[in-house]
């Protein structure tokens, strides 16, 4: 190492402008893992943090609540076996205009009281009350408890009972109400009893999966739900696309720095090898200097990432997550790594005997 960190002290410079690259690189990789996070935050929040373990679908509607429509008897079929820890859920996007004559957006959750999916004894007796506990994020818009939401369409008329932690769905703060009142607004009088979806929170020791196929219904797991959520499954294969070419463009970088800098070491490596070196020790002394530009540049991208995040405005879905941010710095330094490969070739087939040649 005493040849590499010689290097890195003799040419500063020359480092110093690539380490500035690759910090670039990771501050703009850091950056983007806070927006996918914050992306899938805004499109699932609200479902990851119900306590349900599957939720079932009607056949082939593809994990989407707007596609799938069940009934009281799909419903026994769970409750059977299940008990209390099977319910039936409703979940619908509407506008609703508030006292003031301004239109919210609702990702409408309905579900009846005594449901597991009811938070806390408060959230029950809401839901028992037929109006609407709405997400935090509503209370940011001006809106109070007290307050009269009319749902647009059925143009019904809700109060407004309180506020909790709901997250969103589809982009969309959700709010809760309960699952007959969810029937109104969705089907009208003649609802009779539909609803979209079935919530299980698995007890152990019941087969689910066979549960669903005896009775022609489709299974997911919480996380396989997500994909239901409008746009979530483009968004999360955009970001990882995004995420993809960073890592490829950051290796073609690294890479070819140090193909260059190899070059211009080339009569300097076939000196240390005439000398006496191995081919193992110029390997480990070049690996030795890289680690040391990628790690430390990759670190102070995501520092300057984390200050940055802190700056962004609650408007952008933005959330930085330390586990996020050390899988994306980890994955610039091997792909970093990688790159260099090409320069490390190169390296094991200088022939010392060019030490015996004039350098350019």
């Amino acid at each position: 190492m005493y040849l590499a960190l010689r290097d890195l002290l003799v040419a500063r410079g020359r480092f110093a402008l690539v380490g500035a690259v690759i910090a670039l690189v990771s501050l703009l990789a850091g950056l983007l893992s806070g927006l996918a996070t914050g992306l899938v935050d805004d499109g699932i929040s609200g479902l990851r943090r119900l306590p349900l373990t599957h939720v079932a679908f009607q056949e082939g509607s593809g994990s989407e609540f707007s596609r799938s429509s069940l009934g009281p008897d799909q419903l026994a079929a769970w409750q059977d076996r299940l008990g209390d820890d099977a319910a039936p859920v409703g979940l619908s996007f509407f506008n609703a205009r508030t006292p003031d004559g301004a239109t919210v957006d609702l990702a409408l959750l309905g579900t009846p009281p005594g449901s597991f999916l009811a938070a806390d004894e408060r959230g029950d007796d809401a839901l028992e009350a037929g109006g609407l506990v709405l997400s935090d994020a509503f209370a940011d818009e001006g809106i109070e408890i007290g307050d009269e939401l009319t749902v647009v369409g059925p143009d019904i008329t809700l109060p407004v009972l309180g506020f909790t932690y709901g997250g969103s769905y589809g982009h969309v703060s959700i709010a809760f109400t309960s699952l007959e009142t969810w029937q109104n607004l969705v089907y009208g009088e003649n609802h009779r009893d539909r609803f979209n979806a079935v919530a299980l929170r698995d007890p152990g020791g019941v087969d689910l999966a066979a549960i669903a196929e005896q009775n022609g219904m489709d299974l997911y797991t919480k996380a396989g739900a997500y994909d239901g959520s409008p746009g979530f499954a483009a968004e999360s294969a955009t970001m990882s696309l995004i995420r993809t070419f960073l890592v490829v463009i950051s290796a073609l970088v690294v890479g070819a720095f140090f193909t260059v800098w190899t070059v211009q070491r080339t009569h300097q490596i076939g000196l240390l090898k005439a000398l006496g070196a191995s081919t193992t020790y110029v390997v480990r002394d070049a690996l030795g200097q890289l680690a040391i530009i990628l790690a430390t540049a990759t670190a102070l991208g995501m520092v300057v990432a984390v200050g940055a995040g802190s700056l962004i405005g609650g408007e952008v879905p933005f959330r930085l997550e330390a586990g996020s941010l050390i899988s994306s710095a980890a994955l610039l330094i091997v792909a970093g790594m990688l790159g260099s490969l090409v320069a490390l070739r190169r390296i094991t087939r200088v022939d010392p005997a060019i030490a015996l040649t004039s350098q350019p």
